[in-house]
């Protein structure tokens, strides 16, 4: 299973925001800059993240975007859910219950699928934004945690 850029740019803007959030209001310019991403490309995300309640926005000349959460109450999960939609390895496991196909009942693989789709959600939401920071930190980065070739 692969996430496409939207979360993981979206996991990057949000780490960004905490890392340098001394600073106050922060320019999606900046964050661009700092990871080496799109600003065009960010603009497009962070509307969703700040509709969603995991930023607000600042207007003005010395406006910005703020994590509208402590790092620590926000997941990576509840980000990558925003931008990417249900975490679900197969179409069947997006939806709880027994009719979300005509072979449930009978479906051998359907419990692989429910399991690998259950592992991913407990580790993303296991793993706060705070918790990434102060791993970066052990590991003297700041800048570009994610490397675009995962």
């Amino acid at each position: 299973m692969r996430f496409s850029t939207r979360g993981r740019y979206g996991v990057q803007v949000m780490v960004d925001l905490a890392q340098n959030s001394t600073e106050g209001p922060i320019s999606l310019k900046s964050v661009a800059e700092r990871q080496k991403l799109s600003e065009h490309y960010l603009e497009q995300l962070v509307p969703e993240l700040r509709k969603a309640g995991l930023v607000k926005s600042i207007r003005g000349a010395q406006g910005g975007y703020l994590l509208a959460k402590k790092p620590e109450e926000i997941y990576i999960g509840d980000v990558i859910r925003v931008l990417e939609g249900p975490i679900a390895p197969v179409e069947c496991t997006d939806q709880y219950g027994d009719d979300c196909c005509e072979k449930t009942e009978f479906c051998v693989t359907r419990e692989v699928w429910v399991k690998v789709r259950d592992s991913i959600n407990d580790v993303v939401d296991s793993i706060s934004l705070a918790d990434l920071i102060k791993d970066s930190e052990k590991e003297g980065e700041k800048v570009n945690l994610f490397d675009d070739e995962v």
